[in-house]
C-alpha cells in the first residue's frame, strides 16, 4: 500500500528555502499570485531578524520561511503567505505595525497583529493565564480564521524543532498547551493533516513511554499482517476497476497519538482496534462512493455496528466520508473511508480548502463560497464565543471550551428534522441549549422519538428530540451534573449567577432602606449617583448586589453617599473666616507665588478646600486661583509660556480656619412647603444658606440656585447628597459661578 505524505523537509532548517522556492510553490496553485509583494515580505523578513538565532543555531528567519511554506501548501491566499514571512517582525524586531501597512497594506498589516497580539499572549504553565489567554485567542480567531491558520503553522514549525529545547519540563509544558489547546483547534475548523502532526509531536513529549511502546507495536503489527493488507489492496483496486468506477485507492497507518486515546478511552486490547489500518478509496462524485461501498461489501463482510454515514450526515467540522470496517483476510479487521476528491480535500486542510475560490480580486478566502459549500469556520468556532459571551470567570471557561474540544459525536434531529452534533453522552438538556438558549432554561421535559423520557436520558444517534417547555427560567437544583457540553454547562452557571444577583440585589436594598432610615433619611436610588463614582461601581444595582454580598457595608455607603458628614468637627461655621478675595495668602500657598502678590478666587468654578487648584498669571490682577478642570483655563492654553501658571495648595488653615460658599442648582416640586424642607435639609447638614434665586418656573416645577456656606468641597457634596433623598427634589447639583453671577454654569 502506498504512504501517506512524509511531513516537509522545512523540519530541517539546513536548506533554508530562497524566495523563489516559495513563490514557485505559491504559483503552483495560483499563478497570478503577487510574487513581487511575496519576495518583498520575504526579503524584510531576512533583513529585520538579522543576527537572531533559534536554539537550533539556525538564522531565526528560517523559522519564518518554514511558516510561510506550511501556509503555502495549504494553498492560502497570498496575504497569509506574506503574513507567515512577517508574524515576528512587530514583536521581535524594531519594525512597527505602520511599516506593515506601509510596505505591504492593510490586510497583511491586520493579520500581523492579529497573529503577534496571540504571540503576546501564549499560554503559560498556570492555569488561569492559560484561560484567560484562551478567551482572547477565541476573540481573535473568530475575527479572521487566517490569524489562526498562521499560528497553527506557526506552532506545528515550533513542535517539529521542539528536540532544540534544552529544558525537558519546558518541552513537556509547550507539548502540552499544544495537545490541549491548539491541535483540538485545529480540528475543530477541519485542518486534519495539522491536527494530527500535533497530537503526535506533542505525543512524543508529553508521554514519551507510552509513544515508544505504541510504536513499537505498530512496527511489529506491519509484519504481521503486511500479507493481509497487500491482498485487501490489490482486491480492492482490481474489483473497483471491474465496476468500471473511476478512483484512486491508497492505505494508512493509524497515527500512534490515536491509538493511544482510542486504548486510553475505550479500555480495549492494541489487538482489537479495528482502524490500525485502513484504505482510501477517492471517487469523482457522491454516488460513485456508495457504488464503491456496495463492491465492497459485496467481496468481504462488514462489521454492522462500524458504518458511518458522514455524507449524507457530515460532522460539524464539515467532515464528509462513508466509513466501513470489514473482515479481510487471515480474519483481520480493517477500515475503509470512501469519499470523493473535494471531501478528502476537506477533510485534509479543512477552512483552508475554500481558499479555491477565485474572486474579483484574484485567489482569495470567500465567505459566502465556504457558507454555501457548509464549510463557514465561524460556525464551528460559534459555541466557544456562545461560551464567552455566558460570563464567568477564565477558569470556567477553559473547563467548558475543552469540554466543547474534546468530544466524540452524536447526532439527533429537531423534529422539523434539523441536525444538532452532541458529544456522546449529551442528554436532552445539552440539546435544549444547543438549539437555543432560552429553551434550555425553559426545558422541563423531553420526548425521544416521540415517548417521554426525563432530562438526564442519554441521547443516542438518530434521536429526535422535541424539548417540553415550562414558564419558569430557574436552573433547578442538579442541572448542571445532567450535562455534558461546555455550551450548556455555561449557560446553567450564568442563570445561577443571575439568580444569586437578584437575590443579592433584594437583601441589599433591604440594607440600604435600613441604613438610610438609622440616619433620618428616605432612600432613593438618585442619591446615590456620586456615590458610585466614589466606590468604582458602575449601577444601582451593583452597589445593591455589593451590599447583600457583604463586599461594601452600609456604613461605607452612607460614607460615599455622605461624605464627611460623620466627621466631628469643634467649630462651626460662624467661627470660621470666609475664603474670598484679600485673604488669599492665609489660605493658599505655592512654589514660585511671590509674596504679597494680589490673589483672587475665580467666580467661573468657586474654588473651595478639598478641590485642587491652579494658579494664573493675569496682568492687572494678579494671580488667579482656579479649580484644575475649570472650562474657562482653556483660554490660557495657547500661551506660549507655562511661567503664567502656579501650581497651588490649600494651606493647613483653609481646612481648620476656612469657610467657602459654593452654589447649588435643584429641580424642585412646586408644592408649599419645599423651601422649608430644602433649608432644613441643609441646615441639619449643617450648611448655611446665604442666598437663594428662582431661575425659572412652571405648575410642577421650578429651578433655584441657592448659595450655601460650607466647610469644604465634601462638605458641598454631602449637602447635595443629602438633598437627592428628598422626594420632593428632582435634580441637585453643584454648580459654578459665571463673570455675571445672575447666569449659571453647571460643572
Amino acid at each position: 500500500m502506498s504512504a501517506l505524505a512524509s511531513p516537509s523537509a522545512l523540519a530541517s532548517a539546513d536548506a533554508i528555502p530562497s524566495a523563489d522556492d516559495l513563490i514557485a510553490r505559491v504559483q503552483a496553485y495560483y499563478p497570478q499570485a503577487d510574487a513581487d509583494l511575496i519576495r518583498r515580505a520575504y526579503d524584510f523578513a531576512r533583513d529585520s531578524h538579522e543576527g537572531q538565532s533559534r536554539q537550533s543555531g539556525h538564522p531565526y528567519y528560517s523559522h519564518v520561511v518554514a511558516v510561510a511554506m506550511l501556509l503555502a501548501e495549504l494553498r492560502l491566499d497570498v496575504s497569509t503567505i506574506c503574513t507567515g514571512l512577517l508574524h515576528d517582525t512587530v514583536e521581535d524586531t524594531p519594525a512597527t505595525l505602520a511599516d506593515i501597512e506601509r510596505l505591504f497594506g492593510a490586510d497583511v498589516a491586520q493579520l500581523v497583529d492579529g497573529v503577534t497580539k496571540l504571540g503576546q499572549m501564549e499560554l503559560g504553565s498556570k492555569r488561569t493565564k492559560q484561560a484567560e489567554n484562551l478567551q482572547k485567542l477565541v476573540v481573535a480567531i473568530t475575527r479572521d480564521v487566517r490569524v489562526l491558520l498562521v499560528k497553527l503553522c506557526d506552532r506545528l514549525h515550533n513542535m517539529r524543532t521542539l528536540h532544540y529545547v534544552p529544558k525537558p519540563e519546558k518541552r513537556e509544558r509547550i507539548a502540552r498547551e499544544t495537545l490541549e489547546i491548539y491541535a483540538p483547534l485545529a480540528r475543530r475548523i477541519g485542518v486534519n493533516r495539522v491536527c494530527v502532526e500535533l497530537e503526535n509531536l506533542s505525543f512524543q513529549n508529553v508521554n514519551q513511554a507510552a509513544y515508544e511502546s505504541v510504536t513499537r507495536r505498530l512496527t511489529e503489527l506491519r509484519e504481521t499482517r503486511a500479507d493481509a493488507v497487500s491482498i485487501v489492496s490489490s482486491t480492492l483496486s482490481e474489483r473497483l476497476t471491474e465496476a468500471g468506477i473511476d478512483c484512486r485507492v491508497f492505505g494508512r497507518e493509524k497515527r500512534p497519538y490515536s491509538i493511544w486515546r482510542k486504548l486510553e478511552k475505550k479500555g480495549v486490547s492494541f489487538d482489537d482496534i479495528a482502524d490500525i489500518y485502513a484504505f482510501r478509496i477517492l471517487t469523482e462524485d457522491a454516488e460513485a462512493c456508495y457504488a464503491a461501498l456496495g463492491v465492497v461489501h459485496r467481496t468481504w463482510r462488514c462489521v454492522p455496528e462500524r458504518f458511518h454515514d458522514y455524507i449524507s450526515t457530515p460532522k460539524p467540522n464539515n467532515y464528509r466520508s462513508l466509513h466501513t470496517t470489514i473482515i479481510g483476510p487471515g480474519n483481520v479487521r480493517i477500515e475503509l473511508q470512501i469519499r470523493t476528491e473535494e471531501m478528502e480535500l476537506v477533510a485534509d486542510t479543512g477552512v483552508a480548502a475554500h481558499w479555491r475560490y477565485k474572486t474579483d480580486d484574484g485567489y482569495a478566502y470567500d465567505p459566502k463560497a465556504a457558507r454555501e459549500a457548509g464549510g463557514d469556520p465561524l460556525d464551528r468556532l460559534r459555541p466557544f464565543v456562545e461560551i464567552l459571551e455566558q460570563g464567568g470567570d477564565p477558569d470556567e471557561f477553559l473547563e467548558h471550551a475543552k469540554l466543547e474540544m474534546f468530544s466524540d459525536q452524536v447526532y439527533c434531529f429537531t423534529p422539523k428534522g434539523r441536525l444538532i452534533a452532541l458529544p456522546n453522552g449529551a442528554t436532552p438538556l445539552d440539546f435544549a441549549f444547543a438549539v437555543h438558549t432560552e429553551l434550555g432554561y425553559s426545558a422541563i421535559g423531553a420526548r425521544i422519538n416521540g415517548r417521554e423520557r426525563p432530562l438526564r436520558t442519554r441521547l443516542g444517534n438518530g434521536d429526535v428530540i422535541e424539548i417540553v417547555k415550562g414558564g419558569e427560567r430557574h436552573p433547578p437544583a442538579g442541572w448542571e451534573d445532567m450535562v455534558s457540553t461546555g455550551r450548556a454547562r455555561a449557560a446553567i452557571r450564568k442563570l445561577i449567577r443571575e439568580s444569586e444577583s437578584e437575590e443579592f440585589a433584594r437583601i441589599g436594598r433591604v440594607i440600604a432602606e435600613h441604613a438610610f432610615a438609622r440616619e433620618g433619611k428616605e432612600f432613593r436610588d438618585n442619591a446615590l449617583g456620586d456615590a458610585l463614582k466614589r466606590l468604582e461601581l458602575d449601577s444601582v444595582e451593583a452597589l445593591m448586589i455589593a451590599l447583600g454580598r457583604g463586599t461594601v457595608s452600609s456604613s461605607e455607603m452612607l460614607d460615599a453617599v455622605f461624605p464627611g458628614q460623620r466627621e466631628y468637627r469643634g467649630d462651626t461655621l460662624s467661627d470660621r473666616e470666609r475664603i474670598e478675595d484679600g485673604k488669599g495668602s492665609l489660605f493658599v500657598h505655592g512654589r514660585g507665588l511671590t509674596p504679597g502678590v494680589s490673589l483672587h478666587f475665580a467666580e467661573c468654578c468657586s474654588p473651595m478646600p478639598g478641590d485642587r487648584i491652579v494658579g494664573v498669571m493675569q496682568p492687572g490682577r494678579g494671580v488667579v486661583v482656579h479649580v484644575i478642570d475649570c472650562e474657562r483655563l482653556a483660554e490660557f492654553e495657547d500661551d506660549a509660556s507655562l511661567a503664567n501658571w502656579i501650581d497651588l495648595k490649600w494651606t493647613p488653615e483653609a481646612d481648620t480656619r476656612g469657610v467657602s460658599v459654593g452654589r447649588i442648582h435643584a429641580a424642585v416640586r412646586n408644592e408649599p412647603g419645599v423651601l422649608a424642607e430644602i433649608a432644613g435639609v441643609v441646615g441639619d447638614a449643617r450648611g448655611n444658606i446665604t442666598d437663594v434665586k428662582t431661575l425659572s418656573r412652571t405648575r410642577d416645577f421650578f429651578e433655584m440656585a441657592f448659595d450655601v456656606e460650607v466647610f469644604d468641597a465634601r462638605h458641598l457634596s454631602n449637602i447635595v447628597s443629602a438633598l437627592k433623598t428628598s422626594d420632593r427634589v428632582v435634580s441637585a447639583e453643584r454648580a459654578r459661578f459665571t463673570e455675571d453671577p445672575a447666569l449659571k454654569e453647571t460643572a
